[in-house]
């Protein structure tokens, strides 16, 4: 990208198997765009931890990329994360995106509240003192949706870098504003690892819809008149979502930003796009 802001993509396990040797067509390509490092998801509640491990492999032995591979309190118990542990370093993988994770659905109430592990902060000290992973961790610029307060989450924050998070990855957002000011809060409260921007390509009117509601990222108006103007026009919605996309890494370029993450949910036409107008 340029000498001081990196690139790097995000990218997940398809659901069905006869994807999943897109994933792959897709890394050959996206490695030609040269990122920084390529992180991977997994379902909610770890049930496709073990594709993680493979696409990560892939990434990181024959694209010889950094690979992330996510792991969440919601998805281990400590046992669980002992295996997941070890099949990754078998793997050559030793970068980890530590999260609390989303609940999954099938998930009851007991399940959820005696998970071992209760914060991202809890699973990044038991990964400090018993691994010798390098972990990442992430972070909300509007405050995570649970969150009594911004002043709470940046404390929750301190904690888990503190414990060892080395670097931090941004929840999606819309609005530059937002993550200027959160910048200010982060580097304010003695915060001083690299933050790197997530950034998602709105690219149809429902995408927007699901991304919301499952990020709780504010909506500003520039990208609501977008959506409204070209929500009905499938390929008009593309690019306009495409060229909002671009204007705010670029913006965020200007700045000096540590990091652009683009959350490529596995569309390599999308992504190309972005990359060779950036």
């Amino acid at each position: 990208m340029s000498q001081n802001t990196s690139l790097s993509f995000e990218v997940f396990p398809p659901k069905k198997e006869e994807e999943f040797e897109n994933i792959f067509d897709f890394l050959r390509e996206a490695a030609k765009l040269h990122p920084d490092f390529i992180s991977c998801t997994y379902g909610a509640g770890g049930s496709r931890a073990g594709k993680t491990i493979e696409i990560a492999s892939y990434i990181q032995k024959e694209l010889k990329i950094d690979a992330i591979a996510h792991i969440t309190c919601v998805g281990f118990t400590r046992a669980d994360l002992e295996k997941n542990c070890e099949a990754l370093k078998a793997a050559g993988v030793n970068h980890v995106l530590a999260l609390r994770g989303d609940r999954p659905q099938h998930m009851t109430d007991e399940q959820f509240n005696s998970r071992e592990f209760f914060y991202a902060a809890d699973l990044v000290r038991h990964l400090k003192e018993h691994t010798t992973l390098q972990i990442s961790g992430a972070c909300y610029p509007e405050k995570h949706f649970e969150a009594p307060s911004l002043e709470e989450d940046l404390r929750h924050l301190k904690e888990k870098v503190d414990a060892g998070v080395t670097s931090l990855v941004t929840q999606m957002f819309f609005d530059n504003a937002c993550f200027y000011r959160f910048m200010e809060l982060v580097r304010a409260k003695g915060i001083t690892v690299p933050v790197h921007a997530g950034i998602m390509p709105i690219t149809t009117a429902k995408q927007l819809g699901t991304t919301v509601s499952l990020s709780g990222s504010s909506v500003p108006k520039e990208l609501a008149d977008l959506i409204a103007t070209y929500g009905e026009n499938k390929e008009d919605m593309r690019k306009a979502g495409i060229d909002y996309a671009v204007r705010q890494i670029l913006d965020l370029k200007e700045q000096g930003v540590d990091g652009i993450h683009i959350y490529s949910m596995n569309k390599l036409k999308t992504t190309t796009e972005i990359c060779g107008m950036i």
